[in-house]
């Protein structure tokens, strides 16, 4: 049940500026609930097109969002949050460059969005919730008592995105994987529906250089006001 008096942490940047790594270390620290907002619109994208739903039909975009049977479940650290659809792990399937992609189209569908909005509001459950995420502070939690704007340069997030795909055995280029970044930063900053921005009252960390011991202590000072 929705606890509207339980703290949020709202954790919001762009892709590769290390969100994912630090909410899950936050929520575990302090024993929170954890919400992957992105993995909704991923999960949204991906389903759509397991079911046949074209990225162009709104209609059914809205009753794909408005359907998704989601399941988030913590894993040991340094692993991604496991993500289950319907019952089934699709945590590799939506974070693909190409999923990835397909979300961040989705995403600029406000009736979209709509569906969802309330959806992601449901994971704010006693003791807390950390929720990760791009509109976080500014849409979904504007109440949020610590509201937190990760960052990087694109150049240090290709690379960090570069390393994580070798490491998996994945073949990319980190020229395209550069270019592919600031495309996708050009569009959700300019976007009209909740364009990627920090809230007025955030605290900006930009991580480039920083170890993710340093940027987690920052984000540990920032969540002591929670």
């Amino acid at each position: 049940m929705v606890d509207r008096n339980a703290p949020v942490i709202a954790v919001d940047g762009p892709g590769g500026s290390g969100k994912g790594t630090i909410t899950q270390m936050l929520a575990r620290k302090l024993g929170w609930h954890l919400l992957d907002s992105g993995a909704l619109y991923r999960l949204t994208a991906l389903a759509a097109l397991r079911q046949g739903v074209s990225l162009d039909d709104e209609e059914g975009l809205v009753r794909v969002a408005a359907g998704l049977d989601v399941a988030f479940e913590p894993t040991p650290e340094g692993e991604p949050v496991k993500v289950i659809l319907a019952g089934q792990d699709v945590t590799a399937d939506i974070r693909t460059e190409s999923t990835g992609d397909n979300a961040s189209k989705v995403a600029v569908i406000q009736p979209v969005r709509d569906a969802l909005l309330q959806r992601q509001r449901d994971f704010r459950q006693a003791p807390g919730l950390v929720a990760d995420g791009r509109d976080m502070g500014t849409v979904v939690f504007p109440d949020a008592p610590v509201k937190i704007f990760l960052t990087a340069s694109a150049e240090e997030r290709a690379r960090r995105r570069y390393s994580q795909l070798k490491g998996a055995g994945v073949d990319v280029n980190i020229d395209a994987l550069l270019e592919e970044i600031r495309v996708r930063d050009e569009r959700d900053m300019n976007r009209s529906a909740a364009p990627l921005k920090p809230a007025d009252d955030a605290q900006v960390i930009d991580s480039t250089g920083l170890s993710i011991e340093e940027v987690l202590d920052r984000c540990m000072a920032a969540a002591g006001q929670a």
